[in-house]
């Protein structure tokens, strides 16, 4: 009886200490690196605008995914919104087919354009939005910034996703396809089922030499679109693992959002 008043005693302190009373994970809860301490209910910063950024392969979809989770704003990816233009025949999405059919790049107006479309729809004014990879350039931020205000918004943080060439280039050249899935996987991070390995493709862009001329165009806008945002612009070492991403890019949101 005496021993189990002992363990009884010493695990109602911990418990009152903020530690695990699991026998195998004597750790303290809710450290500053962890999500536990950061994320609250979705939405729970209110409606907020937000960019995130980085060159190709930095890990931009995987966080994307995060901060809808965590604060349930509306995911906006340019190359999504242009196809559900032209799939609803908007007249800018018309003028998009023609450019996209002939395998052109859509011109910044109207890519903007098809943005301030959406951008005026009730469920970004209250959920708030994420801009996926856009703008690129500083003439679309500028464009960006003028269709914002016209709507009564403004950006709150920007998020540049920083990762090292070497790492960059091993990411995509390391990607593989199912053809009949569509599920993507990767050689070395995320190996495919030995069944289905040998029927894996890689995409024709996916190549080392490809990869380089494609961040060749991103390092030659980056600097210009940072300073643009420099007042609510943050930089997020993307090198690390991703769940160690989320908790950076988390923090990152916070400290601009001010809550």
């Amino acid at each position: 009886m005496y021993k189990l008043a002992v363990i009884l005693s010493f695990l109602l302190l911990a418990t009152a200490l903020g530690f695990s009373s699991s026998p195998t994970a004597f750790v303290r809860r809710g450290g500053a690196a962890s999500m536990s301490s950061l994320r609250g209910t979705s939405g729970d910063l209110g409606p907020f605008r937000m960019i995130i950024t980085g060159a190709p392969a930095s890990g931009k979809g995987t966080q994307c995914v995060n901060i809808v989770k965590n604060h349930g704003l509306v995911h906006l990816s340019t190359g999504d919104m242009l196809r559900k233009a032209v799939k609803d025949k908007t007249p800018i999405g018309v003028e998009a087919e023609g450019y996209m059919t002939r395998g052109e790049l859509v011109p910044d107006e109207v890519v903007c354009g098809v943005i301030g479309d959406r951008l005026a729809e009730d469920d970004c004014k209250q959920k708030g939005v994420l801009l996926d990879g856009f703008p690129r350039t500083k003439v679309q931020a500028e464009v960006l910034d003028g269709i914002l205000k016209k709507n009564g918004m403004d950006i709150d943080v920007v998020v540049f996703l920083e990762v090292n060439e070497e790492s960059l280039v091993e990411r995509v050249c390391g990607r593989r396809i199912d053809p009949e899935s569509g599920e993507s996987y990767h050689i070395k991070f995320n190996p495919p089922p030995a069944d289905i390995a040998d029927k894996l493709i890689q995409r024709d862009d996916d190549t080392e030499e490809k990869v380089k001329v494609r961040l060749q165009g991103f390092n030659k806008n980056v600097a210009a679109i940072s300073g643009f945002y420099e007042a609510v612009g943050l930089k997020v070492d993307g090198n690390k693992k991703p769940e160690e991403v989320e908790v950076a890019v988390e923090e990152a949101i916070r400290s601009k959002v001010g809550k």
